[in-house]
C-alpha cells in the first residue's frame, strides 16, 4: 500500500473490473448491510470552523443518508450515534463487525488554516504526504478523549507506520471495494455537486483500521472556508451531500451483486501472515511474553487447531474457575499484532493481546511504555 493519491485510471479500472465478474449466488435472505458513523458526537465536537459544529453537521448528513438508502429493499442500515452521543473510535469499528457488515462510512468536515474547499474521501493506508497525515492527526486525536484510551489502543501511535501493522494486511484484502466506493463519492461530489475535488486519498483512520471490511471516511467539506461553511451548515448542503453519499453506495451495491464470491469475501491466509512476519521489522520487548487471548471458558478443551478455527499454537491457562485460550507467544509486538489480525479474520472478532512478566500478567499499555519509539 505505498500509493497514496488514487489517479483516476485506477479508480475507473476497479469500477469497470467490478462488472466483469461472475454473477454467482446471491442470497437475498441477507440483506446488504451500511454502517454509517457520525464523526464525533457528545463532549468531542469535532472541528468548529467559522462557528459551525462539525458533530451535529456529521450527524444531520448521516440520518439523511440512512433515510434515503432505508427507503431501499433489502438494505439494512446500522448507526454507531443517532444523536449527539460520543462513542469510542474503537467502538465505531466494533459495531460495524459485529453486524458482519458490508460497508463502512465515516463522515466528516474537514478545517484548515487557510480558505481551502472541496472534498475528498479517505481509505486505509499510510500516510502519503504531511496533509494527510495531519487530516489524520486530526481525527485520531479524539482517542484521548476517552477512558482507557492506552488500553484500548496500546501501542498505537499516529505517526509512526509500526502502527499500522496488521490492520492494513486486513484492510488491504477490501482495498480495492473502498477504493471503488470512494471513486463512486467523490465523482459524485464532483460532476453532479460541482465541488471542488481533492480526489481520493489514503491515510490512516483509526476509526478505518478498527472495521473489517470495505471502509471510507468522507471529508464533505471545510467549515473553515466561509462559503462552504455556511453551505454545509445549511440544509440544502447537508441534504444535498447526503444525496451524493447515499447514490455512490446504492451505485457500489449494484456493482458489487456482479462480483464474484471470492471478490466479495476475500480472506487472509496462513501464507500471508506468515509471509508478512518474516518481512516485518522486529518489536521486541525483552522479559516480556505477548499472547493473544481468544476466548475464556469453564470447558477444558483441546488445543488442537480443528477446535479453534485452524489456529496453531494454541496454549490453555487455567485462571480462577476459567480456561483461558491463547494465540501465539512471543516478545515481538509487531508479530503479535499480525496474529490478532488473524485471528479476528478467523472469526475471533473480540480476541486481544495480553502481556506476561514471569508468568504474571501486565497492562499492556504499561508493557509498551518501557521501550522508546
Amino acid at each position: 500500500m505505498k500509493t497514496k493519491h488514487i489517479p483516476f485510471f485506477v479508480l475507473l479500472i476497479c469500477t469497470v473490473i467490478s462488472f466483469s465478474f461472475s454473477t454467482t449466488n446471491n442470497d437475498t435472505t441477507k440483506p446488504f448491510v451500511v454502517v454509517l458513523d457520525a464523526g464525533h458526537g457528545g463532549h468531542d465536537s469535532g472541528n468548529t470552523g467559522n462557528g459551525y459544529k462539525e458533530k451535529n453537521i456529521a450527524l444531520n448528513i448521516v440520518l439523511e443518508v440512512g433515510k434515503i438508502l432505508e427507503k431501499k429493499e433489502n438494505i439494512k442500515i446500522i448507526y454507531t450515534r443517532k444523536t449527539d452521543k460520543f462513542i469510542d473510535l474503537h467502538e465505531r469499528g466494533a459495531i460495524a463487525n459485529r453486524a458482519d457488515a458490508d460497508l463502512f462510512v465515516s463522515i466528516h468536515c474537514n478545517a484548515h488554516s487557510s480558505q481551502a474547499y472541496g472534498t475528498e474521501t479517505f481509505v486505509l493506508g499510510l500516510h502519503a504526504n504531511q496533509r494527510n497525515l495531519e487530516v489524520a492527526k486530526k481525527e485520531n486525536e479524539v482517542i484521548f478523549l476517552e477512558e482507557n484510551y492506552e488500553e484500548n489502543y496500546a501501542g498505537y501511535d499516529p505517526n509512526s507506520p509500526e502502527s499500522f501493522i496488521g490492520l492494513t494486511l486486513m484492510q488491504e484484502e477490501y482495498l480495492d471495494q473502498s477504493i471503488m466506493l470512494a471513486g463512486l463519492i467523490q465523482n459524485n461530489f464532483t460532476n453532479k455537486l460541482k465541488r471542488k475535488d481533492r480526489s481520493v486519498k489514503q491515510a490512516g483512520f483509526i476509526v478505518l483500521h478498527q472495521s473489517y471490511m470495505p471502509s471510507v471516511l468522507v471529508e464533505t467539506g471545510f467549515l473553515t472556508n466561509n462559503s462552504e461553511g455556511a453551505y454545509l451548515n445549511s440544509n440544502k448542503g447537508q441534504k444535498d451531500m447526503a444525496g451524493a453519499i447515499a447514490e455512490g453506495v446504492l451505485t457500489y451495491q449494484k456493482n458489487l451483486d456482479l462480483a464474484t464470491s471470492h471478490a466479495k469475501n476475500p480472506v487472509i491466509t496462513q501464507e500471508e501472515i506468515d509471509k508478512a512476519i518474516d518481512t516485518t521489522e522486529e518489536k521486541i520487548y525483552p522479559g516480556y511474553t505477548f499472547k493473544v487471548q481468544l476466548a475464556a471458558s469453564g470447558k477444558r478443551l483441546n488445543t488442537k487447531p480443528e477446535n479453534f478455527k485452524g489456529l496453531k499454537d494454541i496454549t490453555r491457562n487455567k485462571e480462577g474457575g476459567l480456561y483461558k485460550y491463547y494465540y501465539g507467544e512471543t516478545s515481538d509486538y509487531n508479530k503479535i499484532e499480525l496474529m490478532k489480525t488473524f485471528a479476528k479474520e478467523k472469526g475471533y472478532s473480540s480476541c486481544y493481546i495480553v502481556a506476561f512478566k514471569d508468568g504474571k500478567k501486565m497492562r499492556v499499555s504499561e508493557v509498551l511504555k518501557t521501550q522508546k519509539k
